[in-house]
């Protein structure tokens, strides 16, 4: 049954709603793919707050057209069986689900992305994108790394004051 203009429009408002306050969209190839990967496909981005939207090309164009940051984004590659992945809080999130689904189903694909501000992102650097660790990985690594001076420190005097106390009670004997 085809959309009637209210709908379509409603998803346009949706979509443009979604470009405006996603950090990163990614768009992906998924032909071939099946309903019950598509679903737990959906199933894992929801649980990074990433949300995964399949709907025709020619809407998402008028959405860019209806996003201000968007509006002068190339669009040329959107074409073609295509699913939008958004997520609000992590630039790094959408591609990573999508990379980590595409293990167990190898057609799924990166075309492109766009960044909050419309910015055109290849599929190769989409891919590095998905290669990143995540933000909690990154904030960790960062944690350890300050971290790891203090331990030291703490070991070294640590270990020099149970000499000294072994020492002295040797010595005490």
């Amino acid at each position: 049954m085809a959309l009637t203009k209210d709908k379509k429009q409603e998803i346009v408002k949706e979509l443009a709603d979604l470009l405006a306050s996603s950090k990163m969209t990614v768009v992906a190839k998924y032909e071939g793919t099946t309903v019950k990967a598509m679903q737990e496909l959906r199933s894992n981005a929801e649980e990074n707050g990433t949300s995964i939207k399949v709907v025709k090309n020619r809407l998402v164009r008028k959405a860019f057209e209806a996003t201000d940051s968007h509006k002068e984004s190339d669009t040329a590659d959107l074409e073609g069986m295509l699913m939008y992945a958004f997520n609000a809080d992590d630039e790094v999130a959408p591609a990573q689900v999508i990379k980590n689904m595409s293990k167990s189903e190898p057609q799924l694909e990166f075309v492109c992305a766009y960044d909050n501000s419309g910015n055109f992102l290849s599929a190769e650097d989409v891919k590095a994108l998905a290669d990143l660790p995540s933000r909690e990985e990154m904030i960790a690594t960062v944690i350890n790394t300050l971290k790891s001076p203090v331990n030291n420190v703490v070991s070294g005097l640590s270990g020099n004051l149970h000499g000294l106390l072994d020492a002295v009670a040797v010595k005490a004997n």
